[in-house]
Order: structure tokens, then C-alpha cells, then sequence
């Protein structure tokens, strides 16, 4: 393999895709990148078993090729070199990388030697929308997912396709999210609806990869999936399980319905969160006069504050506590200046929306008291 590459476009590529290859005892192979090039294109590939990312880089190819180099050495020297135009030439057992003023010869591993990435049995019928509108999706649910080793079936998002609408969902039992997506936004080739859990790992690496701009392609099968630009590949195993049927909690009348700025919302909880040492515990009270809630906290070691919070309430309810951090994940996954949250009493869960936008909710349970 002999290839020119400008430095950038090879640290954009390392920078996709590095962060899945690491330290393996019993594979020692996925420390590495594949570098090889594929129909006149440089290719990056890198794996950890359960997610692969492909990432194209735009290069000169003057000779056709393939080398497994470890990643971080490899990133080290792209991100110190300081000229633009790299010449890298693989040879017998080493990859050799040259600029005017610069050489190294790193130690590689035959190309065969790197796991191959499974292949989508189905590669026709595929689901297609705007890049920026899944990205912000990803993010708004995961706003409440949390990694359990108690509850490995919630560690993912729900993706449930249907002619019409596209929904995601994840939750830690504590809190959920979801967000929905409507026929308009998207386009599809595949006849029947399905539905998928897309685990933790792969949907942050995911969300970090999508660019705010061009199209990304859905593609499936049984235990896999396969999110395609013209740019890049992303794979992923799926779990096995089912979603909890989680229709029954969603609220749907309140005790109180708050209207508040969500910035300001956001500003209160972080200042209480300061006075909450235990649990992360604030609480959350109607003024009489309904104008305004008072968010409170305090700890004997500490002290005590309270943010008188300007808002439009309807009803009432009781003085209720919840985690400062759940609460500020929801308000900051909502995009709107304002917020309404819908309050019940302390054993009920309460819902953050937007309201100028149905397509998003997140509902978090209170703490209970004791």
C-alpha cells in the first residue's frame, strides 16, 4: 500500500473511529486500525466486537494495499507532525510515514489478522433521514439512560419504525425519554414495521459521529444494524430483550401545570444542587400565591438555600423532592425557551415538554420521602 493524505483528513478519521479500539488481553489485534484501501479510497476501520466504524478519508491511492497499525501510536504521530502532506507506505511488518523533515517505521500487523466486520444480510431496504434530525434525537433520549449491570436490558435505546413514525426511547427505571420522528421527516424502502434495542456504547459513539448535515442510512437485519453515510460506516450488535411497555406511566393529567424559562429552571437547580449533598435531593414548592416555586435544599454539613423561581401554574401540589442532576438532564434535552413541567403528588412521576413541540417528553419519578 502506498498512499498521500493531507494530516487533517487522517486525524478527522482517527478521531471517528478511535475511541472504540483499546486494550483487549485476549485480542490484542483490536488495539489497532485497518488501513487499507478499497476502490481508490482510504479506508479506517476499527472495532471492539460489539460496534465497527468504517471512515472514508480522501488521499491520493498510488498503490493498493492494507496494514493493521496501532491506533494511539499512529494518532500520536498524526497529531504532532506538523506538515500538511504525509506519504504512508506499507512494507513487510511496518508502515512507513514520511513528510519533507520527518520519518517513522511503526511496527504492523498483517491486514487478516484484523476481525472481519459482519456484513447486513438485507442491504436493500433501508430507512433514510437527515443526519442532524437523528443526531438530536439520540441525544434528547439518552438524557436519560444510565449504564446498569442490574438492568442490562434497559442499557439502550428503543427504535420502533412504522410507515408514519419513527420512535426512540431509553430509560434507567428512574426516568425516560422519548422522542418521536413523523413520516415527513424521513424516507423508507422497507415494506414491514420493526423495532430494535441499540445499546448504550453504539448509540453515544453514533451520536458523536453524526454530522449536523447530510443524510444517514438505517439498514438491519435480526442481531445487527448498520447506520451508512457517504462518509463513514457505523455497525452495531443489538441486544436481545424487550423494551418495557412503558405507555401505561406517561402521565396524563397533572396536580400542577408549571410553565417556567427553561435557562432560569436550569440556573435554580444547579445553585440548589450546591446544599445537596445527599442523594442529590432538592425540593420543589408551589408559593401560595402561584406565581412563583420555591426550589430548595440543604444538608447539616453544609447548610441551606432556596431560588424563588418566577412561574405560570395551574393546581396545586405538594411540596416534592427529586434529583437536581435527572430533572437538569430533561431540562437541557427540551429545546425551548420554555418549559412545561406537569407535577402529581410525591408517588407519581412528572413530565418535562416542551410546549411548542409534542414530539418530546421526559418523565422522571420524585424521591420518595420517607
Amino acid at each position: 500500500m502506498k498512499i498521500v493524505v493531507i494530516k487533517n483528513n487522517l486525524k478527522d478519521g482517527l478521531s471517528a473511529i478511535g475511541r472504540i479500539a483499546g486494550e483487549n488481553l485476549q485480542l490484542p489485534i483490536l488495539k489497532n486500525v485497518l488501513l487499507e484501501t478499497l476502490e481508490n479510497k482510504i479506508v479506517l476501520t476499527a472495532t471492539n466486537l460489539e460496534i465497527a466504524i468504517k471512515f472514508a478519508v480522501s488521499g491520493k491511492v498510488i498503490e493498493n494495499g492494507s496494514a493493521a497499525v496501532p491506533v494511539g501510536i499512529l494518532s500520536n504521530i498524526i497529531s504532532s507532525i506538523p506538515s500538511e502532506r504525509l506519504n504512508v507506505e506499507s512494507k513487510k511488518g511496518v508502515v512507513e510515514i514520511k513528510t519533507d523533515n520527518y520519518q517513522a517505521v511503526v511496527n504492523s500487523s498483517p491486514s487478516d489478522e484484523f476481525p472481519l466486520i459482519p456484513k447486513i444480510k438485507n442491504n436493500e431496504n433501508y430507512l433514510e433521514l437527515e443526519s442532524g434530525a437523528l443526531k438530536e434525537a439520540i441525544s434528547q433520549v439518552t438524557a436519560a439512560s444510565q449504564f446498569s449491570e442490574l438492568r442490562p436490558e434497559l442499557n439502550c435505546v428503543f427504535m420502533e419504525y412504522s410507515v408514519d413514525n419513527l420512535r426512540m426511547a431509553a430509560t434507567d427505571s428512574s426516568r425516560l425519554a422519548e422522542k418521536n420522528l413523523s413520516g415527513s421527516q424521513f424516507s423508507s424502502t422497507i415494506p414491514e414495521p420493526f423495532s430494535f434495542l441499540l445499546p448504550i456504547p453504539s448509540s453515544q459513539e453514533l451520536s458523536r459521529i453524526l454530522g449536523d448535515e447530510g443524510k444517514v442510512r438505517i439498514y438491519h437485519d435480526e442481531n445487527q444494524v448498520l447506520f451508512k453515510t457517504e462518509q463513514w460506516e457505523l455497525f452495531s450488535r443489538l441486544l436481545e430483550g424487550a423494551f418495557p411497555d412503558y405507555k401505561q406511566i406517561v402521565p396524563k393529567k397533572y396536580g400542577a401545570e408549571i410553565t417556567v424559562s427553561r435557562e432560569e429552571f436550569i440556573n435554580s437547580l444547579k445553585l440548589s444542587g450546591i446544599f445537596s449533598v445527599k442523594n442529590n435531593e432538592i425540593r420543589i414548592k408551589i408559593l401560595e400565591n402561584k406565581k412563583a416555586l420555591e426550589i430548595s435544599s440543604s444538608d447539616q454539613s453544609v447548610g441551606e438555600n432556596s431560588y424563588l423561581l418566577p412561574a405560570r401554574i395551574e393546581g396545586s401540589a405538594k411540596e416534592i423532592c427529586f434529583n437536581w442532576k435527572y430533572l437538569s438532564d430533561g431540562l437541557r434535552a427540551a429545546k425551548s425557551e420554555e418549559i412545561f413541567f406537569g407535577v402529581n403528588d410525591d408517588n407519581k412521576p412528572s413530565i418535562i415538554k416542551s410546549p411548542k413541540d409534542a414530539s418530546y417528553f421526559y418523565i422522571v419519578m420524585p424521591i420518595l420521602k420517607a
